[in-house]
Parts: C-alpha cells; sequence; structure tokens
C-alpha cells in the first residue's frame, strides 16, 4: 500500500509544493511545529532514510540543505533545525522546521494556519532558491 508522501508525489493528494526536482520533493508539513515547517522526501517509496544507497541518502541531504536556505531566508528564524524520525509515515523524510525556541523541535506543540497563509510561506520559500 502506497505511503501518503507517495500519493502526494503521483498528486493523488495535494500539498503545497515548495520545489522538486526528478528525486525530490519538498512541501510544507500540514501539521506544523511551526510556520515553514518543510518535509523533504525522496520521490520513491522507502521506509527508512539509512535503508536508502548512500547516492541518495546524499542526494536528499544536498537537497534539503537548498531549502533549508531559503527556508531561512524567507521565514523569520533563528535556525532551521532538522530532523529525521520517520515513525509517523512509513516513508523517508526530513523534517526542516524554523526555530526561535526549543520547543518548536518537540512535535508537541503545533501552529495552525489558513490555506492562504500555507500558499504564502510555500511561495515566499521557492522565491528564494
Amino acid at each position: 500500500m502506497s505511503s501518503i508522501f507517495t500519493k502526494i508525489v503521483n498528486g493523488e493528494i495535494p500539498c503545497y509544493k515548495i520545489a522538486e526536482d526528478e528525486n525530490y520533493l519538498a512541501f510544507l508539513d500540514v501539521n506544523p511545529n511551526a510556520k515553514g515547517h518543510t518535509l523533504c522526501i525522496p520521490k520513491f517509496e522507502i521506509d527508512k532514510i539509512f535503508d536508502m544507497d548512500e547516492a541518495h541518502y546524499l542526494g536528499l541531504m544536498h537537497f534539503s540543505r537548498k531549502i533549508a536556505i531559503a527556508l531561512e531566508q524567507a521565514v523569520p528564524c533563528k535556525r532551521v533545525g532538522m530532523s529525521v524520525v520517520g515513525l509517523e509515515v512509513p516513508h523517508a523524510h526530513v523534517h526542516l522546521i524554523p526555530l526561535n525556541e526549543m520547543d518548536e523541535m518537540r512535535f508537541q506543540n503545533k501552529v495552525s494556519l489558513t490555506k492562504e497563509e500555507f500558499q504564502a510561506v510555500a511561495q515566499s520559500i521557492a522565491s528564494k532558491l
């Protein structure tokens, strides 16, 4: 069965897309820890990030770095935190979270955004790439 991320890649479920290339996709987390919380995923389905072959793992890190740099320019924050947890969706993914305090990295405190706010944030980050 396809993961929710594979359904996003295939266009079956909409997302607030920031960027993509032939192997990776970046989009806003719809249940964000902070405004701008972004997910970077491989377009192929693989459960665990360390099961990826080295070339794809390094490719995902390179892609995530470009997104993080744009994210930090687009969303005011002290830094962008990165986390790989992978328990909630069985598809390797990197969380990029704009941080102003440690609590924003804990995955317990969530923020709510309107559809328009999600769209504006996604466009702002994409414009920095």
